[in-house]
Formats: C-alpha cells, sequence, structure tokens
C-alpha cells in the first residue's frame, strides 16, 4: 500500500461502513448505525450510500475519543 504522506492511509481506507467501523473500533453492530440515524457525525464524516452508512477514520476518532484497537 502506497501511502502519499508519511503516517496517511490512502483516502479508500479512511471511509469504513457502520459495520465495519463497529467491527474495527471494538463495538456493538448497532452502535455507529444509530449514531449516524441520531446525527451526531457531521455532514463531512458520514453519509448514507443505498441502505449502507459509511463513516470516516475521522469521525470514528471524533466519537470514540479513540484510535482503532487502543
Amino acid at each position: 500500500m502506497s501511502v502519499g504522506r508519511k503516517n496517511q492511509l490512502p483516502a479508500l481506507y479512511t471511509v469504513y461502513t457502520s459495520r465495519e467501523a463497529a467491527e474495527v473500533w471494538g463495538l456493538s453492530d448497532n452502535t455507529v448505525t444509530q449514531w449516524c440515524n441520531r446525527n451526531k457525525f457531521n455532514d463531512q464524516e458520514a453519509r448514507k450510500s443505498g441502505k449502507v452508512w459509511l463513516v470516516t477514520y475521522e469521525g470514528m476518532i471524533r466519537m470514540t475519543g479513540r484510535k482503532p484497537g487502543s
């Protein structure tokens, strides 16, 4: 995986489905979806694509207060 800037993930690896994000951050499956439905993320952090919520790495860090696996 090629990284443009030091310690920066490629854009494709900074977006998760709500289910993926929950798994990576060790949350229950429903937690991230509920945050999305309750508008806890800002417009730049989450959006719905079809029936699936997509959330950003930065949004997850802001909501959880930690990086994944911490």
